[in-house]
């Protein structure tokens, strides 16, 4: 068994720095037209707002107006409660950077909203334009604790007087 060999020439210092400042130029290219191509939330602040910014694991109270490209408003809602996470991508990167009782407008383009599908009286490939006011938010434990103890109010004034119709016929009505 013999092994071939092949002749290298030796690589000049210059040469070796060239190929370095190559390497590095495709890079950088590489990420600006990453950075180009990737799209992103036109985001602009009306009003600032104070304290800190809600999670993806927030629940949100928000007022909004959404609006379609030729100025049709296709949603608006005075107090809309919504999970951080449970909306289109580009709503829910918005709210992440939103801060209470702050007023934004923000533009999604399709593919963070809700791409090349239609849905309701938005036609697919649409770019959104809200405008929307942070009322408030919670921690998502914080509001299954204030969903239960609304429960168990509920359920208390359905046992007190003037609550719901006792289980059984009234006193001393005959018995079937």
């Amino acid at each position: 068994m013999s092994v071939t060999t092949v002749p290298l020439r030796p690589v000049s210092k210059g040469g070796l720095w060239l190929m370095w400042f190559g390497l590095a130029a495709l890079l950088v290219a590489g990420a600006a037209f990453a950075w180009h191509m990737t799209p992103r939330i036109g985001f602009e602040v009306v009003k600032e707002g104070t304290g800190a910014s809600p999670t993806r694991a927030d629940v949100v109270l928000v007022k909004y107006e959404g609006k379609l490209d030729d100025g049709t408003v296709f949603d608006a809602n005075e107090q809309a409660p919504m999970q951080v996470a449970g909306v289109v991508p580009g709503f829910s990167e918005a709210l992440t950077r939103m801060k209470k009782g702050g007023e934004y407008k923000i533009t999604i383009p399709p593919q963070l909203g809700y791409g090349d599908r239609a849905t309701g009286p938005i036609p697919a490939n649409s770019t959104l334009h809200f405008t929307v006011t942070l009322l408030d938010y919670r921690s998502e434990a914080e509001v299954r604790a204030m969903q239960q103890q609304m429960m168990q109010q509920q359920q208390m004034m359905q046992g007190a007087p003037g609550g719901a119709a006792p289980a059984g016929p009234p006193p001393g009505a005959p018995q079937p």
